[in-house]
């Protein structure tokens, strides 16, 4: 039993680790806001590990990033994807201690937004860095100016972005978690 378990489990993380690297590289599902952009369905398959354990969610964070870095984008891009573990992490050590917050709907949001609100500062951090540096960065970021590139584009459109995908995330699990009877989950819908 403790095999099959590690198997499904295993195989359920190598499909997540796909899914988050083809979806940014291959999806037509781009909102471009110059100077920022936001590929729907990008981080389906980090709430889907989140969802599943902190050794998946880990995982599945760190080849996504790597996705992105092999996938030629630039290195601004490649850091907002590795910023990603730190909201990943926190979720799935939250949902790990409280296993029924997907079952009620305020908790369930609120677990969303929250993770959405952490993933969208890490996000603006990675930009602020590099838009203070005068980096490589696309010249609509200056010309826009800070407030709006950074904070409005960046920050809100990624809480807007992040809740979204949560919400795919949520639509998908429902089905996958009573075909997963053999993998250890931190939440059940």
């Amino acid at each position: 039993m403790k095999n099959r378990s590690s198997m499904v489990t295993l195989t359920v993380s190598a499909l997540l680790c796909a899914v988050g690297i083809v979806i940014p590289m291959f999806s037509p599902l781009k909102i471009v806001l110059e100077p920022a952009s936001f590929t729907l369905g990008s981080h389906v398959a980090l709430f889907m590990a989140m969802f599943i354990s902190l050794p998946v969610a880990v995982c599945v964070s760190l080849v996504t990033t790597l996705g992105f870095f092999l996938g030629g984008f630039p290195i601004v891009v490649v850091l907002r994807a590795l910023s990603q573990i730190v909201f990943v992490v926190l979720g799935a050590l939250y949902l790990d201690k409280k296993r029924d917050t997907l079952q009620h709907p305020v908790s369930c949001v609120l677990f969303g937004l929250i993770m959405a609100i952490i993933h969208a500062v890490m996000e603006v951090v990675v930009v602020t860095f590099f838009y203070t540096a005068g980096s490589n960065m696309s010249q609509l970021y200056y010309e826009q100016g800070y407030f709006l590139s950074v904070m409005v584009l960046v920050g809100f459109g990624t809480v807007v972005h992040s809740m979204v995908d949560y919400g795919i995330a949520l639509v998908v699990w429902k089905p996958v978690q009573k075909m997963a009877d053999y993998m250890p989950v931190n939440a059940k819908i």
